[in-house]
């Protein structure tokens, strides 16, 4: 089969919601014509709907090395560079051992996430929570109600909100 012919079976597989045979599909055609940023766009989409964001990385910066001038591939290189973040930041807000060795790196990689991908409302989350542990409640309400500007009508910002108002006032006290 020639590239479009696997990328063509890869859409089937698509469809059928058989993302796996999907990604093989796509790495055939990526073997027999290697230098195409078209399918390796296309694979790096479906690993990262597959969560496997290594590989998605892997195939997005392939892209952006070999046609650069395409903003799509940017965008998605930085949005799955700002869901890396995001994931490290988690890892280290939820690891006990981790906070007490540098408790502003989450807060450092989540604000890099955000610089990524300012439309990721998963990292303004994060940042107002990784704010909150930290007794900075200020900035934890500010964050929130950036993202809250992203997504007006989400009523778990709107309780969260309500939480993070709660935990001010009881610092203040």
């Amino acid at each position: 089969m020639n590239p479009s012919d696997y990328v063509k079976e890869a859409y089937r597989h698509i469809l059928r919601s058989d993302f796996a045979e999907a990604i093989v599909c796509f790495e055939a055609a990526i073997a027999a014509s290697p230098a195409d940023a078209e399918v390796r766009y296309r694979c790096s989409i479906t690993y990262a709907r597959s969560g496997m964001l290594d590989r998605a990385l892997e195939h997005v910066a392939a892209a952006v090395k070999l046609d650069s001038s395409k903003p799509e591939y940017n965008l998605h290189l930085q949005h799955l560079q700002a869901l890396m973040l995001v994931q490290e930041a988690k890892r280290l807000l939820e690891d006990e051992r981790t906070r007490t060795h540098n408790p502003y790196h989450p807060i450092t990689l989540l604000k890099e996430a955000i610089s990524l991908d300012p439309l990721y409302g998963d990292a303004y989350v994060w940042l107002a929570i990784a704010h909150s542990r930290m007794n900075e409640h200020l900035q934890a309400i500010a964050t929130l109600k950036e993202v809250m500007s992203l997504h007006p009508d989400d009523s778990g910002l709107r309780q969260l909100m309500k939480d993070l108002q709660k935990s001010l006032q009881s610092y203040l006290q």
